[in-house]
């Protein structure tokens, strides 16, 4: 497998998505692509171990992407190898009658990972800056005050938003939050494709809704949305990071890669020293339990 370095896909200065290829170029096998993750993942899962006995750190790792990017199938087979305890995944639909008595942001604080956790958002509070541009009339079940109808919505309302999204991200990473943003940078005509694969076989009907296609007719201002949203809030505490994604394979690789090689400079997160009491009497321990006296 190729070498892949954060640094490539990082987003430290303003990006025009036109511009950053969808697919990698590479000579490697699908079975070579498949061996490299489950390394890596072994790897990832040995350090969120340590992490959970360490009980600083949280990790949130947020996944973006238009339809058919394969956000579901990167997070099942990224982090396949995790214990169980530590990861949770959350996957933001339509808000709910009880969320929307609430701002936007707060069922994505009461989300966020514990201490030692990673917590996986699959789709996330992006998608107040994204879906609600594109459908502006969704603001409205927010209920906030002065907005009664789309005509209502200040010029200003969006830059507010991206320093409100900024703001949060700020106070979660200076309180142990360590935050991945993730977009699967997908081509349009490998969407057809994906869709029309969802058509052709019928173990994946079920994944086709009409409204794919009607949300397809919208490519281009989902398109300059998420530029818009990378360019205002990938800051160095919470980076935005473009994934080629016309090939999954490549795509989870290149994911947990980076996770990985950024989680290494945490040289702080170790575990925990035994207490010297309990260190002193470990031959002791052992003895009774081999002799069966516990």
């Amino acid at each position: 497998m190729h070498s892949v370095k954060p640094e490539d896909f990082i987003v430290t200065n303003q990006v025009n998505l036109a511009e950053i290829p969808t697919r990698m170029e590479t000579d490697a096998k699908k079975k070579e692509k498949k061996k490299a993750l489950k390394k890596v993942g072994k790897k990832l899962s040995k350090m969120q171990d340590v992490m959970y006995a360490h009980n600083r750190y949280g990790v949130l790792v947020v996944i973006q992407g238009m339809d058919t990017s394969g956000k579901d199938s990167l997070i099942r087979e990224t982090f396949s190898k995790f214990n169980a305890r530590g990861v949770v995944v959350h996957s933001f639909k339509t808000p709910t009658q009880r969320e929307l008595q609430y701002d936007y942001l707060w069922r994505h604080y009461v989300a966020l990972p514990q201490k030692g956790k990673y917590a996986i958002f699959n789709r996330s509070h992006y998608e107040n800056v994204l879906v609600t541009r594109v459908n502006p009339q969704f603001l409205l079940y927010e209920n906030i005050p002065g907005i009664e109808q789309v005509e209502d919505i200040p010029a200003d309302f969006w830059d507010k938003r991206f320093n409100q999204i900024r703001n949060f991200e700020k106070h979660i990473t200076q309180n142990g939050t360590i935050v991945f943003k993730f977009f699967l940078h997908l081509s349009k005509e490998e969407q057809r494709k994906r869709l029309l694969r969802r058509l052709e076989k019928e173990k994946k009907n079920w994944k086709f809704t009409p409204s794919d296609l009607s949300e397809r007719k919208l490519w281009d201002e989902y398109w300059n949305y998420y530029q818009q949203a990378i360019n205002n809030t990938s800051l160095p505490f919470a980076p935005w990071y473009i994934v080629p994604a016309d090939d999954k394979q490549e795509a989870r690789f290149i994911v947990a890669k980076i996770i990985y090689e950024e989680m290494k400079k945490y040289t702080d997160i170790k575990e925990p020293e035994l207490d010297p009491s309990i260190k002193e009497n470990i031959d002791k321990y052992k003895a009774k339990l081999g002799a069966g006296e516990l």
